[in-house]
Formats: C-alpha cells, structure tokens, sequence
C-alpha cells in the first residue's frame, strides 16, 4: 500500500507539470495565430515623470507619422488613471508631444512584481523575473506583431519572441554594468550596494558572484532582441559587451525639447541668481550632494552678493520617493539653507520651461548617468550645466563646442560647491558665451534628431507594415 502511494505521488506531480505545460502551449500557439497588427509598447509605469516616459511618447508619435495603419498599443499598470485620452492628455501637458491618433491600452495588474518595493533584497533578479510574468500577462491579452520594451525589461524579450513578436528595445541604462561589479569588488558603498555588504569582504564576494550570474543570463536574454536602440556612448558600451550583438544596437540619443526650451532668452536675472535641478527624486540622483554643494558654496560668497537660490524639481513615483523628498527638504533644514531651496514636486511641462528660463545654471549629480536629458534641457534653456564627471554627460553632452567651454564637470561635494561659486561670480558676458555654447551644442539631441534616428533605426524592422 505504502509502495502504491509513493508511486502514485510522482505519477499525479508529472500529470500535473504535463497538464501545466498543455496549457502553456494551448495559449501561445492561440495567440501567436490571433497576432494583431500592431505594436505593443510595454511601459508599466506610464506616470514615471521621466526621460523614460518622455522616449515612450515620442516613439509613439514617430511610429504614428511613419505607420499610420499601425496601432501604438501600450501595455500599463496605472489602470486606475491610464485611459487613452488621458494618457494622450498627460504627453501634451507634461511633455509637449501630441499624438497624431487615438492609443489603445492594455491595463496589468500584475504590477507589482516589477516594483522593486517588492524586492527589498535581491531586487535586480526579483524585477526581472517578474517582468517575465508580467509581459505573460500583457502578450495573453494582447499579442502583436512587434514588442517593443521602453523600459529595459531584457527577461521580457525571450518571453515576446515565443509568442512570435519582432522584439525592438530602447535601452536607457544596462540592468548591469561592468561599472557595478568593479564597484562591488572595490567594496565601495553607493544606492545599489548596501554599507553592510561593502564592510564584509564575505558578502562583498558572495555579491559579485551575483552580479556574474546575473549579468551572464542578462547577456542571453538581450540577445533576443531583433533591434536595440541605446541612449548614450557608454550605455551601447556595456550593451554590444554584455549582450554579443552589436550589429543590431543602434546608439539613438533620446529626445530632449532643445526647439521651445533655445527661445528663452540667455539674459538672466542675478538677484538673486537661481540654480535648477531637474530629476525624479530617487536615490542614484544623489540630491544630497546637491544641498551640501550649494550649502559650501554660499560660504564663499561676500555677504555684499545676494544669496542664490536652489530650485529642485522632479516627480514622485511612489511612497519612497515622497519619503526621499521629505528627507531633502529635512537635510536643507540641517544645512540652514532652508530659506534658499525651493521644491517643485510633479510641475507640469509649462511650469518647468519657466523656471528654466530664470536659471542662471543647471546641476545633476547622478554617477554614471546613462544619458542625462535634463542636463541638455538645461544647456538649451541657457543655464550652464553642472554634471558630473562620468558617463552620458562627460562622453556625450558636455564637451567643448566650436573650441568654447560649454559647462563643468564634478565628482564630489568640493567640486560642485566651486562649480556652483564661479558661475554666480562669472560675469554677465562671459557666461552668456558660455551658455551659448552649450545651446549650440544641445542641437545635437534635438527631438527632430531622435525622430529622424528612430524612424532610420526602426524602418528595417517594420518595413513590412508600408506595403
């Protein structure tokens, strides 16, 4: 009897798993047959505030301009305020795109296995498993002929190709980097490397074999990808090197609003003279160095001078972030600059173009930022940029144009501060030069520019759908 049961127990969990994988299959051949022509763009957080949302709606308005038989569809978790004409509503006010024809929307609710509140450890593996999931939601509900991920969700692009898509990416920052793993190796403690792990030369070795895994399977699901777009320089870098493929990622800088942003005049008030920060509040923007850089640079200042202001600007995506912001505004107590820093949660587009217009500089603070679209934002507005010394802003942005310095480069609280010191002492003329520059040089990221290249980069793929 007993030898009946024990045999029983593996015969039912195998009828089981067969049954399961049935099912499986049953699905996918059901709607790789029943494929619309369309392209499904995932992008489960349609409220992010960012350089990421902005990509999305411009490449809808590209695919719009150069397909107009093809249908944007856009796979979202924010079902409680993601209707069509408001998430159209949201791209003309936030950002100034307006979509040339009617979305359509697929609502997730599986969100949650992609936020990484749900991750507090092991948060890298823990997204990226559960965007396998929830791309499984989002291809059973809607299955197109092209996938197209604009949020780096790389596990996502095996899962799309066995439901028969043509897999497009926009990459904005590798999940991995060959920076991160030489970090954890150094032991150094950053946003993404806790203190207690950094201080254990056990856990520290435990992490980089972490990090090894994950950036090897990272490696084999890129490469599904039919055609991977990157930001920046150093974000193709570390892609064509982690993913193998290089004849089929294309370098498109994202789209920054350098045409309305070039009109503002490059005068600007200096009493007092106000410096702009824009980004969402999140811990790899290292806002604190912001406060601390600006706290030193006003020593400096003679008391004669009027004491600039510090304007910082961004979106909440979620409690910790709300957190983040209280915590800044804590800091700018502790520092007594509290009277000199002004905070701007979720500002809409037209509220941010006039606060760049009256800054006199532009500071970002995040390392190895992949691109940097507010660092350009600032340079067309003609507020001289403060980034800092890596990545995007130091291989891309900002560099020397027509032989004239365009901006500064920094790397700690010291250099920032004596940034932040010359441009409120640089005289009128001279930082007018200066502005003037970087506004030639953001031409080069232009919207016009990301459009021409999007289309260029997309056009082999989607050449079928013109016929």
């Amino acid at each position: 009897m007993a030898t009946a049961i024990l045999l029983w127990i593996p015969i039912a969990a195998i009828s089981t798993i067969l049954a399961l994988i049935l099912k499986l299959a049953s699905t996918i051949f059901s709607c790789r047959r029943y494929r619309k022509k369309a392209i499904g763009l995932f992008h489960p957080f349609t409220n992010d505030g960012g350089g990421g949302e902005r990509v999305l709606w411009c490449a809808v308005k590209a695919i719009q301009e150069e397909y107009p038989d093809l249908d944007c569809v856009i796979y979202t978790g924010d079902y409680r305020d993601a209707s069509p004409e408001s998430l159209a509503d949201r791209a003309l006010k936030r950002f100034g795109v307006q979509l040339h024809h009617p979305l359509k929307v697929v609502h997730l609710y599986k969100r949650k296995w992609v936020d990484e509140a749900t991750y507090p450890r092991f948060t890298m593996i823990g997204q990226s498993l559960g965007s396998v999931y929830l791309s499984w939601e989002a291809l059973c509900k809607f299955t197109p002929l092209y996938y197209f991920d604009t949020c780096g969700y790389a596990f996502t692009y095996p899962v799309a190709r066995v439901f028969g898509c043509k897999v497009i990416c926009y990459t904005h920052y590798p999940t991995i980097s060959l920076d991160m793993l030489s970090r954890v190796h150094g032991r150094n403690s950053m946003y993404n490397n806790d203190t207690l792990i950094a201080k254990s030369s056990f856990l520290s070795h435990c992490k980089v074999i972490y990090y090894m895994l994950f950036s090897w399977m990272y490696g084999i699901v890129g490469s599904y990808a039919h055609l991977a777009m990157v930001n920046s320089s150093w974000t193709k870098s570390h892609i064509e090197k982690l993913w193998g493929i290089p004849d089929r990622i294309q370098r498109v800088y994202p789209p920054c609003d350098t045409s309305g942003l070039q009109a503002l005049p490059l005068e600007r008030p200096m009493t007092p003279p106000k410096i702009i920060s824009v980004s969402q509040f999140r811990p790899e923007k290292a806002h604190p160095i912001q406060l601390e850089a600006f706290a030193v640079a006003i020593t400096k200042l003679d008391l004669n001078l009027p004491r600039p202001k510090l304007q910082l600007v961004g979106s909440c995506r979620n409690e910790a972030d709300e957190r983040r912001l209280q915590e800044l505004q804590d800091l700018a107590v502790e520092l007594k600059v509290a009277d000199d820093v002004e905070f701007h949660k979720n500002v809409m587009y037209s509220d941010l173009v006039k606060l760049l217009g009256g800054a006199v500089a532009g500071i970002h603070s995040m390392i190895d930022e992949h691109f940097g679209i507010c660092v350009v934002e600032y340079m067309a507005a003609g507020a001289v940029p403060i980034a800092h010394n890596s990545a995007g802003p130091k291989m891309d942005i900002v560099s020397a144009e027509d032989g004239e310095q365009t901006g500064f480069l920094a790397e700690n609280v010291q250099e920032y501060a004596e940034a932040i010191f010359k441009v409120i002492v640089m005289p009128e003329s001279k930082r007018c030069v200066m502005a003037a520059a970087a506004r030639r040089r953001a031409s080069r990221f232009s919207e016009d520019r990301f459009f021409e290249d999007f289309r260029a980069a997309i056009r082999p793929i989607l050449c079928q759908t013109s016929r």
